[in-house]
Protein backbone atom coordinates (compact mmCIF):
# COMPACT_ATOMS: atom_id res chain seq x y z
CA UNK A 1 0.00 0.00 0.00
CA UNK A 2 1.22 3.49 -0.90
CA UNK A 3 0.55 6.59 1.16
CA UNK A 4 -0.64 9.85 -0.40
CA UNK A 5 -0.97 13.29 1.12
CA UNK A 6 -4.04 15.13 -0.12
CA UNK A 7 -5.89 18.44 0.03
CA UNK A 8 -9.54 18.48 -0.95
CA UNK A 9 -12.74 20.49 -0.70
CA UNK A 10 -15.88 19.08 0.91
CA UNK A 11 -19.38 19.48 -0.54
CA UNK A 12 -20.10 22.01 2.20
CA UNK A 13 -17.21 24.11 0.93
CA UNK A 14 -14.84 23.32 3.80
CA UNK A 15 -11.22 22.36 3.23
CA UNK A 16 -9.86 18.98 4.24
CA UNK A 17 -6.34 17.57 4.16
CA UNK A 18 -4.72 14.37 5.33
CA UNK A 19 -3.10 11.09 4.32
CA UNK A 20 -4.78 8.22 2.48
CA UNK A 21 -3.47 4.72 1.73
CA UNK A 22 -4.16 3.09 -1.64
CA UNK A 23 -2.66 0.70 -4.21
CA UNK A 24 -2.09 3.51 -6.70
CA UNK A 25 -2.77 7.19 -7.30
CA UNK A 26 -5.91 6.29 -9.26
CA UNK A 27 -7.16 4.18 -6.33
CA UNK A 28 -6.48 7.07 -3.95
CA UNK A 29 -8.57 9.37 -6.16
CA UNK A 30 -11.44 6.87 -6.12
CA UNK A 31 -11.28 6.51 -2.31
CA UNK A 32 -11.38 10.27 -1.79
CA UNK A 33 -14.18 10.84 -4.31
CA UNK A 34 -16.27 8.16 -2.60
CA UNK A 35 -16.04 10.35 0.52
CA UNK A 36 -17.54 13.23 -1.46
CA UNK A 37 -14.30 15.18 -1.71
CA UNK A 38 -13.11 17.33 -4.61
CA UNK A 39 -9.34 16.81 -4.78
CA UNK A 40 -7.20 19.94 -5.15
CA UNK A 41 -3.82 18.36 -4.42
CA UNK A 42 -2.54 14.77 -4.25
CA UNK A 43 1.01 13.46 -4.10
CA UNK A 44 2.75 10.31 -2.88
CA UNK A 45 4.71 10.44 0.35
CA UNK A 46 8.34 9.77 -0.54
CA UNK A 47 10.19 6.73 0.77
CA UNK A 48 12.76 9.04 2.29
CA UNK A 49 10.15 10.67 4.48
CA UNK A 50 8.84 7.28 5.55
CA UNK A 51 12.34 6.15 6.44
CA UNK A 52 12.83 9.28 8.54
CA UNK A 53 9.87 8.34 10.71
CA UNK A 54 10.72 4.62 10.88
CA UNK A 55 12.15 3.58 14.23
CA UNK A 56 11.78 7.07 15.73
CA UNK A 57 10.31 7.13 19.19
CA UNK A 58 7.49 9.52 19.94
CA UNK A 59 8.67 12.02 22.56
CA UNK A 60 6.67 12.96 25.63
CA UNK A 61 6.66 16.57 24.41
CA UNK A 62 5.00 15.44 21.17
CA UNK A 63 2.16 13.80 23.11
CA UNK A 64 1.73 16.90 25.29
CA UNK A 65 1.55 19.23 22.28
CA UNK A 66 -0.76 16.86 20.38
CA UNK A 67 -3.16 16.66 23.33
CA UNK A 68 -3.21 20.43 23.86
CA UNK A 69 -3.87 21.15 20.18
CA UNK A 70 -6.54 18.44 19.98
CA UNK A 71 -8.29 19.71 23.13
CA UNK A 72 -8.32 23.25 21.71
CA UNK A 73 -9.84 22.11 18.41
CA UNK A 74 -12.45 19.86 20.03
CA UNK A 75 -13.30 22.61 22.52
CA UNK A 76 -13.85 24.99 19.60
CA UNK A 77 -16.48 22.63 18.18
CA UNK A 78 -14.40 20.99 15.44
CA UNK A 79 -15.36 17.34 14.76
CA UNK A 80 -12.82 14.79 15.99
CA UNK A 81 -12.03 13.47 12.50
CA UNK A 82 -11.43 16.97 11.15
CA UNK A 83 -9.18 17.81 14.10
CA UNK A 84 -7.13 14.64 13.58
CA UNK A 85 -6.91 15.31 9.82
CA UNK A 86 -5.36 18.70 10.55
CA UNK A 87 -3.08 17.43 13.29
CA UNK A 88 -1.61 14.57 11.27
CA UNK A 89 0.04 17.16 9.03
CA UNK A 90 1.37 19.21 11.93
CA UNK A 91 2.73 16.61 14.34
CA UNK A 92 6.35 15.31 14.09
CA UNK A 93 7.07 12.49 11.63
CA UNK A 94 7.27 9.86 14.37
CA UNK A 95 3.66 10.60 15.34
CA UNK A 96 2.17 11.22 11.88
CA UNK A 97 1.63 7.57 10.91
CA UNK A 98 0.02 6.83 14.28
CA UNK A 99 -2.40 9.75 14.01
CA UNK A 100 -3.23 8.68 10.45
CA UNK A 101 -3.94 5.13 11.63
CA UNK A 102 -6.11 6.43 14.50
CA UNK A 103 -8.06 8.57 12.04
CA UNK A 104 -8.63 5.59 9.72
CA UNK A 105 -9.86 3.48 12.65
CA UNK A 106 -12.34 6.17 13.71
CA UNK A 107 -13.58 6.62 10.15
CA UNK A 108 -14.00 2.82 10.05
CA UNK A 109 -16.35 2.94 13.03
CA UNK A 110 -14.03 2.58 16.05
CA UNK A 111 -14.25 4.85 19.06
CA UNK A 112 -11.37 7.23 19.78
CA UNK A 113 -10.38 5.22 22.85
CA UNK A 114 -10.31 1.94 20.92
CA UNK A 115 -8.27 3.55 18.13
CA UNK A 116 -5.75 4.83 20.69
CA UNK A 117 -5.48 1.37 22.27
CA UNK A 118 -3.87 0.07 19.06
CA UNK A 119 -0.93 2.35 19.89
CA UNK A 120 -0.47 1.57 23.58
CA UNK A 121 3.31 1.93 23.17
CA UNK A 122 2.73 5.65 22.50
CA UNK A 123 -0.40 6.47 24.50
CA UNK A 124 -0.38 5.27 28.11
CA UNK A 125 -3.17 3.27 29.68
CA UNK A 126 -4.08 6.36 31.72
CA UNK A 127 -4.47 8.37 28.52
CA UNK A 128 -6.64 5.71 26.86
CA UNK A 129 -8.81 5.18 29.97
CA UNK A 130 -9.48 8.92 30.29
CA UNK A 131 -10.46 9.24 26.64
CA UNK A 132 -12.84 6.29 26.96
CA UNK A 133 -14.36 7.80 30.10
CA UNK A 134 -14.78 11.14 28.33
CA UNK A 135 -16.46 9.51 25.34
CA UNK A 136 -18.81 7.47 27.55
CA UNK A 137 -19.88 10.57 29.51
CA UNK A 138 -20.04 12.83 26.45
CA UNK A 139 -17.43 15.21 27.87
CA UNK A 140 -14.42 14.37 25.69
CA UNK A 141 -13.55 18.06 25.26
CA UNK A 142 -13.42 18.60 29.04
CA UNK A 143 -11.37 15.44 29.61
CA UNK A 144 -8.87 16.39 26.89
CA UNK A 145 -8.41 19.84 28.47
CA UNK A 146 -7.77 18.28 31.90
CA UNK A 147 -5.45 15.72 30.35
CA UNK A 148 -3.51 18.42 28.51
CA UNK A 149 -3.22 20.48 31.72
CA UNK A 150 -1.93 17.46 33.65
CA UNK A 151 0.57 16.47 30.96
CA UNK A 152 1.90 20.04 30.82
CA UNK A 153 2.35 20.06 34.61
CA UNK A 154 4.21 16.74 34.37
CA UNK A 155 6.43 18.14 31.61
CA UNK A 156 7.19 21.29 33.62
CA UNK A 157 7.98 19.21 36.70
CA UNK A 158 10.30 16.89 34.76
CA UNK A 159 12.12 19.82 33.14
CA UNK A 160 12.71 21.45 36.53
CA UNK A 161 13.99 18.16 37.92
CA UNK A 162 16.38 17.63 35.01
CA UNK A 163 17.51 21.26 35.02
CA UNK A 164 18.50 21.15 38.69
CA UNK A 165 20.72 18.11 38.12
CA UNK A 166 22.47 19.22 34.92
CA UNK A 167 25.34 21.14 36.56
CA UNK A 168 26.47 18.41 39.01
CA UNK A 169 26.24 15.74 36.30
CA UNK A 170 28.28 17.78 33.80
CA UNK A 171 30.97 18.46 36.42
CA UNK A 172 31.18 14.78 37.43
CA UNK A 173 31.41 13.69 33.78
CA UNK A 174 34.15 16.27 33.21
CA UNK A 175 36.10 14.98 36.22
CA UNK A 176 35.80 11.41 34.96
CA UNK A 177 37.01 12.35 31.46
CA UNK A 178 40.00 14.30 32.81
CA UNK A 179 40.97 11.39 35.06
CA UNK A 180 40.67 8.95 32.14
CA UNK A 181 42.89 11.11 29.90
CA UNK A 182 45.47 11.39 32.69
CA UNK A 183 45.53 7.63 33.26
CA UNK A 184 45.71 6.62 29.58
CA UNK A 185 47.86 9.33 27.97
CA UNK A 186 49.76 11.37 30.57
CA UNK A 187 50.76 8.87 33.24
CA UNK A 188 52.33 6.27 30.87
CA UNK A 189 54.83 8.92 29.66
CA UNK A 190 55.75 9.82 33.23
CA UNK A 191 56.11 6.11 34.05
CA UNK A 192 58.78 5.75 31.34
CA UNK A 193 60.70 8.65 32.89
CA UNK A 194 60.50 7.09 36.35
CA UNK A 195 61.86 3.81 34.98
CA UNK A 196 64.73 5.53 33.20
CA UNK A 197 65.93 7.12 36.43
CA UNK A 198 65.26 3.99 38.51
CA UNK A 199 63.91 5.86 41.55
CA UNK A 200 61.92 4.49 44.47
CA UNK A 201 58.27 5.42 44.04
CA UNK A 202 55.71 6.12 46.79
CA UNK A 203 52.98 3.50 47.31
CA UNK A 204 50.22 5.73 45.89
CA UNK A 205 52.29 6.25 42.73
CA UNK A 206 52.73 2.50 42.30
CA UNK A 207 48.98 2.00 42.68
CA UNK A 208 48.28 4.73 40.11
CA UNK A 209 50.83 3.31 37.66
CA UNK A 210 49.41 -0.19 38.07
CA UNK A 211 45.91 1.09 37.37
CA UNK A 212 47.15 3.05 34.36
CA UNK A 213 49.00 0.00 32.95
CA UNK A 214 45.87 -2.12 33.31
CA UNK A 215 43.72 0.49 31.54
CA UNK A 216 46.22 0.82 28.67
CA UNK A 217 47.08 -2.88 28.20
CA UNK A 218 43.77 -4.49 29.11
CA UNK A 219 41.27 -1.86 28.02
CA UNK A 220 39.24 -4.50 26.19
CA UNK A 221 38.80 -6.51 29.42
CA UNK A 222 37.81 -3.36 31.25
CA UNK A 223 35.35 -2.40 28.51
CA UNK A 224 33.90 -5.91 28.39
CA UNK A 225 33.58 -5.93 32.17
CA UNK A 226 31.73 -2.60 32.20
CA UNK A 227 29.40 -3.59 29.34
CA UNK A 228 28.79 -7.03 30.87
CA UNK A 229 28.15 -5.53 34.29
CA UNK A 230 25.66 -3.00 32.89
CA UNK A 231 23.91 -5.75 30.89
CA UNK A 232 23.61 -8.11 33.88
CA UNK A 233 22.45 -5.27 36.14
CA UNK A 234 19.76 -4.18 33.66
CA UNK A 235 18.54 -7.76 33.21
CA UNK A 236 18.39 -8.20 36.99
CA UNK A 237 16.60 -4.88 37.47
CA UNK A 238 13.93 -5.84 34.90
CA UNK A 239 12.95 -8.90 36.94
CA UNK A 240 10.27 -8.43 39.61
CA UNK A 241 12.63 -9.45 42.40
CA UNK A 242 15.44 -7.25 41.08
CA UNK A 243 13.19 -4.24 40.55
CA UNK A 244 11.72 -4.62 44.04
CA UNK A 245 15.13 -4.90 45.72
CA UNK A 246 16.55 -2.00 43.70
CA UNK A 247 13.62 0.23 44.69
CA UNK A 248 14.26 -0.60 48.35
CA UNK A 249 17.98 0.24 47.95
CA UNK A 250 17.17 3.58 46.29
CA UNK A 251 14.57 4.40 48.96
CA UNK A 252 17.21 3.99 51.69
CA UNK A 253 19.72 6.32 50.03
CA UNK A 254 20.17 9.61 51.89
CA UNK A 255 18.46 12.56 50.15
CA UNK A 256 18.02 10.67 46.85
CA UNK A 257 15.60 8.21 48.45
CA UNK A 258 13.43 11.02 49.80
CA UNK A 259 13.39 12.80 46.44
CA UNK A 260 12.45 9.59 44.62
CA UNK A 261 9.60 9.00 47.08
CA UNK A 262 8.22 12.53 46.65
CA UNK A 263 8.39 12.30 42.85
CA UNK A 264 6.53 8.96 42.94
CA UNK A 265 3.84 10.39 45.21
CA UNK A 266 3.41 13.46 43.00
CA UNK A 267 2.92 11.26 39.92
CA UNK A 268 0.59 8.87 41.78
CA UNK A 269 -1.69 11.50 43.33
CA UNK A 270 -1.86 13.63 40.16
CA UNK A 271 -2.73 10.65 37.93
CA UNK A 272 -5.20 9.13 40.40
CA UNK A 273 -6.94 12.49 40.85
CA UNK A 274 -7.29 12.85 37.09
CA UNK A 275 -8.81 9.38 36.75
CA UNK A 276 -11.18 9.95 39.68
CA UNK A 277 -12.37 13.28 38.26
CA UNK A 278 -13.15 11.55 34.95
CA UNK A 279 -15.50 9.12 36.69
CA UNK A 280 -13.24 6.07 36.51
CA UNK A 281 -14.03 3.66 39.37
CA UNK A 282 -11.55 3.45 42.26
CA UNK A 283 -10.64 -0.17 41.54
CA UNK A 284 -10.07 0.48 37.84
CA UNK A 285 -8.12 3.67 38.60
CA UNK A 286 -5.88 1.78 41.04
CA UNK A 287 -5.25 -0.88 38.39
CA UNK A 288 -4.30 1.75 35.81
CA UNK A 289 -2.01 3.65 38.20
CA UNK A 290 -0.44 0.35 39.25
CA UNK A 291 0.49 -0.37 35.64
CA UNK A 292 2.15 3.00 35.01
CA UNK A 293 3.87 3.39 38.42
CA UNK A 294 7.66 3.74 38.21
CA UNK A 295 8.33 1.54 41.24
CA UNK A 296 7.89 -2.20 41.75
CA UNK A 297 7.35 -1.63 45.49
CA UNK A 298 4.49 0.77 44.72
CA UNK A 299 3.07 -1.53 42.03
CA UNK A 300 2.84 -4.45 44.45
CA UNK A 301 1.36 -2.22 47.17
CA UNK A 302 -1.26 -0.83 44.76
CA UNK A 303 -2.21 -4.38 43.76
CA UNK A 304 -3.00 -5.18 47.40
CA UNK A 305 -4.81 -1.85 47.88
CA UNK A 306 -7.01 -2.53 44.83
CA UNK A 307 -8.05 -5.91 46.25
CA UNK A 308 -8.84 -4.33 49.64
CA UNK A 309 -10.96 -1.59 48.04
CA UNK A 310 -12.76 -4.18 45.92
CA UNK A 311 -13.72 -5.95 49.17
CA UNK A 312 -15.29 -2.73 50.44
CA UNK A 313 -12.48 -1.28 52.57
CA UNK A 314 -11.93 2.51 52.49
CA UNK A 315 -9.12 3.63 50.18
CA UNK A 316 -7.45 5.67 52.94
CA UNK A 317 -7.34 2.68 55.31
CA UNK A 318 -5.85 0.45 52.61
CA UNK A 319 -3.16 3.02 51.74
CA UNK A 320 -2.20 3.55 55.40
CA UNK A 321 -1.11 -0.10 55.74
CA UNK A 322 1.74 0.29 53.23
CA UNK A 323 4.90 2.23 54.22
CA UNK A 324 5.50 3.30 50.61
CA UNK A 325 2.65 5.81 51.01
CA UNK A 326 3.46 8.66 53.43
CA UNK A 327 0.96 9.39 56.18
CA UNK A 328 -0.15 12.62 54.53
CA UNK A 329 -1.42 10.65 51.51
CA UNK A 330 -3.69 8.36 53.55
CA UNK A 331 -4.84 11.23 55.79
CA UNK A 332 -5.75 13.53 52.90
CA UNK A 333 -7.36 10.62 51.03
CA UNK A 334 -9.56 10.05 54.08
CA UNK A 335 -10.59 13.72 54.02
CA UNK A 336 -11.35 13.45 50.30
CA UNK A 337 -13.49 10.35 50.79
CA UNK A 338 -15.44 11.94 53.65
CA UNK A 339 -16.09 15.21 51.80
CA UNK A 340 -16.66 13.65 48.37
CA UNK A 341 -13.85 15.77 46.90
CA UNK A 342 -11.20 13.08 46.45
CA UNK A 343 -9.92 14.37 43.10
CA UNK A 344 -9.63 17.96 44.37
CA UNK A 345 -7.83 16.91 47.57
CA UNK A 346 -5.40 14.63 45.72
CA UNK A 347 -4.60 17.40 43.25
CA UNK A 348 -3.58 19.58 46.19
CA UNK A 349 -1.47 16.74 47.61
CA UNK A 350 0.20 16.36 44.20
CA UNK A 351 1.03 20.06 44.20
CA UNK A 352 2.51 19.74 47.68
CA UNK A 353 4.76 16.83 46.68
CA UNK A 354 5.84 18.56 43.47
CA UNK A 355 6.81 21.70 45.38
CA UNK A 356 8.65 19.75 48.08
CA UNK A 357 10.54 17.62 45.57
CA UNK A 358 11.55 20.74 43.59
CA UNK A 359 12.93 22.32 46.78
CA UNK A 360 14.75 19.10 47.70
CA UNK A 361 16.32 18.84 44.26
CA UNK A 362 17.43 22.49 44.33
CA UNK A 363 18.92 22.00 47.79
CA UNK A 364 20.69 18.86 46.59
CA UNK A 365 22.06 20.72 43.58
CA UNK A 366 23.30 23.52 45.85
CA UNK A 367 24.85 21.06 48.30
CA UNK A 368 26.52 19.14 45.47
CA UNK A 369 28.68 22.11 44.50
CA UNK A 370 30.86 22.14 47.65
CA UNK A 371 30.90 18.33 47.70
CA UNK A 372 32.18 18.30 44.12
CA UNK A 373 34.82 20.90 45.00
CA UNK A 374 35.99 18.76 47.92
CA UNK A 375 36.17 15.67 45.69
CA UNK A 376 38.05 17.69 43.09
CA UNK A 377 40.48 18.88 45.74
CA UNK A 378 41.05 15.34 47.01
CA UNK A 379 41.61 14.13 43.45
CA UNK A 380 44.09 16.90 42.70
CA UNK A 381 45.88 16.27 46.00
CA UNK A 382 46.14 12.56 45.22
CA UNK A 383 47.62 13.32 41.79
CA UNK A 384 50.13 15.75 43.33
CA UNK A 385 51.30 13.13 45.82
CA UNK A 386 51.40 10.39 43.19
CA UNK A 387 52.98 12.30 40.30
CA UNK A 388 54.60 15.52 41.47
CA UNK A 389 56.35 14.17 44.60
CA UNK A 390 58.48 11.61 42.65
CA UNK A 391 59.47 14.38 40.20
CA UNK A 392 60.39 16.65 43.12
CA UNK A 393 62.47 13.87 44.72
CA UNK A 394 64.18 13.27 41.39
CA UNK A 395 65.17 16.93 40.96
CA UNK A 396 66.31 17.12 44.59
CA UNK A 397 68.70 14.23 44.02
CA UNK A 398 70.79 16.29 41.56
Amino acid sequence: MLRYRFRAREKSGGLRKGIVEAQSEESAVVVLREQGLVITELHELTAGKSLLSFGKKVKFDDIVNFTRQLSTMIGAGLPLTDALSILQLQVPLALQSKVADILRSIEGGSSFGDALSHHSETFSRVYIALVRAGEAAGVLDTILIRLADTLEKQREFREKTKGAMIYPIIVLIGMFLVATVMMIFVLPKLTLMYKDFDIELPFVTKVLIGTSDFMVNYWYLMGAGIIGGVYVFNRWRKTKVGAYQWDIIVAKLPIFGKIKSMVLMAEFTRTFALLASAGVSLVEALGIVQEVADSEVMRQALGVVAKDVEKGNPLATSLAVHPVFPMIVSQMTSVGEQTGKLDEILNRVAGYFETESEHAIKNLSTAMEPIIMVLLGVGVGFLIVAIIVPIYNLTSAF
